[in-house]
């Protein structure tokens, strides 16, 4: 019978110690995975750094002089091999560096400073400036890269007064010497000109170089260096240009009529204008601007002058000037053998008259008088006002630089009178408001020792 206080069991001894080192095992199993755990994947870990090994230091090799003996060579022994050859000035023949157009919407500017609408280098003529030359004519300065001068080869430019041939020479001089200074991406052209008809250096602008300066000296060399055939009469090459551009205009109609200054000048513009050049330097012995361009006669002024030669009183006076004519033609001869004389007694070359073949304007150089005048050549002739002869040349400039972004050129005139010729106050307006209306400059020189002092295209450098 079991009773309500019976005693517990014990536990085996044995038992209970296998339980405790089961349990230490686990503990200490457990602690070492946790260890390894945060080894791995908590602590980075941290870079070994190791002591650089130690670097011996070593002795530099000993000092080794090498005595180098000089070759014996002759003092005078020539460098037969040494060859130099010029390579600042490079010709490049037949250049034209103006782009097409393209339809991005900036500029490049030679000052890289303008930003404006239309082509890629538009404004520039497809440069970014590096052929700029400074340019200094008879005191006249501008800075361009493409430059044009046209030189007043009539034989007006080598008068007695104007002193003669010596005083062209300088003219040439000074534009070669310019040329000469040219930087060797400047492109130019030089023109001769003698009343309507041209004569070209080059088929057009070219770039400035030693060799083709050489070749200019030698081509404007020839011009005007004998009394007897001044300018560019029966010189080979010399020929009247074509004007291309607006030849439907009335005014350039009226620009192919001759017979007077005025056209002259108006015409020679334009074709120099055709050049598409930068800057345009005009030597000549006559510029009164655009003056008064003369038109073909109006159908009434060629009745008038039909009724009026037809009368009575025309044709005696008629008769009896052309009786005087031969007798003139023959003091005018005489006059010029008797002065030429008394030059070359003197060591001078022969006068130049002012026209060739002109019975009339020879004896009004010369001071001879006529005893019976002529009545009349020809009828009147009609006068352009200047406001539809300034209207022309903005289209002129339009069309050839503006519709094609182009900037238009300056254009600058030297002037070279006889030291007492005479040029009116409204002569020189004229003059003024020609080149002002071309944003250029002018200048007026008389005689030979003023040109001579006038010179400034040597000292220009570039």
């Amino acid at each position: 019978m079991i009773t309500a206080f019976q005693k517990k069991k014990k536990l085996n001894p044995m038992l209970m110690n296998v339980i405790i080192i089961s349990v230490l095992l686990h503990v200490v199993a457990a602690f070492v995975a946790g260890v390894v755990t945060i080894a791995t994947h908590v602590i980075k870990e941290e870079a070994l750094f190791e002591e650089p090994p130690v670097v011996e230091q070593e002795e530099p090799p000993p000092d080794v002089k090498v005595e180098i003996k000089p070759q014996n060579i002759p003092q005078n022994q020539p460098l037969q091999n040494l060859k130099m050859k010029q390579v600042g000035n490079i010709t490049v023949a037949n250049v034209n560096v103006s782009l097409p157009s393209m339809g991005d919407s900036f500029t490049v500017s030679a000052g890289l400073g303008n930003i404006a609408g239309g082509s890629l280098m538009a404004g520039t003529r497809g440069s970014l400036g590096l052929g700029m030359s400074d340019v200094n004519v008879f005191g006249l300065k501008t800075r361009a890269e493409r430059i044009l001068f046209v030189i007043d080869a009539n034989r007006q430019m080598v008068t007695d007064k104007k002193g003669g041939l010596n005083s062209y020479q300088v003219i040439k001089n000074e534009i070669t010497d310019m040329v000469g200074n040219l930087s060797a991406g400047t492109l130019f052209n030089v023109v001769l000109q003698d009343r309507r008809n041209m004569m070209m250096f080059k088929p057009q602008l070219v770039a400035a170089g030693a060799d083709v300066h050489a070749e200019l000296v030698q081509w404007i060399g020839r011009i005007n260096t004998d009394a007897n055939n001044p300018g560019l009469e029966g010189v080979s090459g010399a020929r009247r240009p074509t004007l291309s551009t607006l030849r439907d205009d009335e005014i350039h109609k009226v620009l192919t009529h001759s017979g007077h200054g005025g056209n002259e000048t108006a015409f020679i513009t334009q074709a120099a204008l055709e050049q598409n050049a930068d800057a345009i330097f005009f030597i000549t012995g006559y510029h009164r601007g655009f003056d008064n361009l003369i038109a073909p006669p109006s159908e009434k002024q060629v009745s008038d002058f039909q009724k009026l030669r037809a009368s009575k009183d025309y044709q005696e006076q008629l008769a009896e000037h052309m009786l005087e004519k031969p007798k003139m033609e023959q003091r005018v001869r005489a006059e010029l053998a008797k002065i030429n004389a008394e030059r070359a007694q003197k060591g001078q070359p022969p006068r130049v008259l002012a026209q060739r073949y002109g019975v009339y304007s020879n004896a009004g150089e010369l001071g001879l008088k006529w005893t019976t005048t002529h009545p009349g050549h020809g009828p009147s002739r009609q006068t352009i006002e200047a406001r539809y002869v300034n209207r022309y040349f903005k289209d002129l400039i339009l069309t050839l630089y503006e519709d094609r972004n182009l900037k238009p050129p300056s254009v600058n005139v030297v002037l070279f009178l006889a030291g007492d010729e005479e040029f009116k106050p409204e002569w020189q307006k004229q003059l003024d408001q020609y080149v002002r209306f071309f944003k250029g400059k002018n200048r007026v020189i008389r005689g030979e020792d003023e040109i001579k002092s006038a010179r400034s295209s040597k000292n220009t450098k570039n």
